[in-house]
């Protein structure tokens, strides 16, 4: 299973419902270093199946959200876990980095 795509409809269902570890990237189509990022963040979601569920967020649908988080730049990655922040991780970051947010 690949990323699970987030909008205002599905957000609370996904993300602030689910039990444990939810990491969500914060991102846009026009986000160069957000596509730099975007093979690491497929990489995580097909290594942590069952373990983390990856989610992307593309903030210009989805303005809102993004807002009441406080992201302010892109990609900015944020690990929930049982619908509560863990971990907030700014700027394009090695796939060490995404998983040192949940060891």
């Amino acid at each position: 299973m690949a990323e699970v795509i987030l909008n205002n409809d599905n957000f609370k269902a996904e993300v602030l419902d689910a039990k444990g570890l939810v990491l969500v990237d914060f991102w846009a189509t026009w986000c160069g270093p957000c596509k730099m990022l975007a093979p690491t963040v497929s990489e995580i979601a097909d290594e942590y199946e069952g373990k983390v569920k990856v989610c992307k967020l593309d903030v210009d649908q989805a303005m809102d959200i993004a807002m009441s988080y406080g992201v302010a730049s892109i990609p900015t990655l944020i690990l929930f876990k049982d619908g509560e922040i863990v971990k907030k991780s700014i700027g394009v970051v090695s796939k060490a980095e995404i998983e040192a947010m949940w060891s």
